[in-house]
């Protein structure tokens, strides 16, 4: 079945780096396929607003001609959210702490959104 499919992959994620604690993959108009949130985070609104955030910032990379956007990322003061296209169809987004190592951090999230991306 595809969600186990989706849903190992998330898992995948996770074991790769003790940096990510969470992850979604959501369609780009905001619905949940797939998530390995904390007990309580509510799906509808991580998929609303992941959707809405990759959309804008797609938008404001081609008019202020960064060329193709290739991630959101978002950082608080209790860490990082961040977001990566997984095809044409989805948004990967990811909760990782606040002393993440970026770099091998961005390399996990692009594998697992384009192992994804041929899932979709």
């Amino acid at each position: 079945m595809r969600t186990d499919m989706f849903q190992q992959v998330l898992e995948e994620l996770k074991g790769s780096s003790a940096d990510v604690e969470a992850s979604a993959l959501i369609s780009t108009d905001g619905l949940m396929i797939a998530s390995a949130l904390p007990q309580g985070m509510d799906e509808d609104r991580v998929g609303a607003m992941s959707a809405a955030l990759l959309s804008l910032g797609d938008r404001a990379a081609r008019e202020l001609a960064r060329g193709t956007l290739e991630r959101v990322l978002l950082q608080g003061e209790r860490g990082y959210v961040i977001m990566s296209s997984s095809g044409t169809e989805a948004v990967l987004t990811v909760l990782a702490k606040q002393n993440a190592k970026l770099g091998l951090l961005f390399l996990d999230i692009k594998r697992a959104a384009e192992a994804l991306s041929k899932l979709i």
